[in-house]
């Protein structure tokens, strides 16, 4: 198992993955590649960009996740373990499947969550839906 990928949403659960990556990636001495894939700039979808202070307002925004993501790699630096942190805007789910098929990967690590009816009506599951698509190998780590 050389490459691992583990998808990061940022939203402050991520030492529990980290952790568990950490684990296999010792283990197998594999390289594990820190994805977070961001939603799609508005211009991206069809709308305008609108007025300037939106629009660094949005670059400030992908900054502050390029850092959280560079931050998570040194974690993994520290630990001797090669790492690679990517930011990539886009839709969540195929993003990670055209990730896992470009960079050869043979684990994808991601946290499940459980939500409320509403929010999977709204929102559904990335970890669910990535289950369905995906074949690629995938260890879906229960976050409390």
């Amino acid at each position: 198992m050389k490459n691992i990928l583990l998808p990061i949403d940022l939203s402050g659960n991520e030492a529990l993955l980290l952790e568990k990556a950490i684990e296999i990636a010792e283990k197998f001495n594999s390289k594990v590649w820190l994805v977070h894939v961001s939603s799609p700039d508005p211009d991206f979808v069809g709308y305008d960009a609108g007025p300037q202070f939106i629009r660094d307002q949005r670059a400030d925004e992908l900054r502050l996740e390029h850092q959280k993501l560079q931050e998570l790699a040194s974690i993994l630096a520290q630990k001797d373990i090669e790492s690679e942190a990517l930011l990539i805007q886009g839709a969540t789910i195929e993003t990670i499947i055209q990730k896992t098929e470009k960079l050869n990967i043979d684990l994808v690590i991601i946290g499940h969550e459980e939500h409320g009816f509403f929010y999977r009506a709204l929102f559904g599951s990335v970890s669910e839906n990535l289950i369905k698509k995906a074949n690629t190998p995938i260890l879906v780590v229960p976050l409390v």
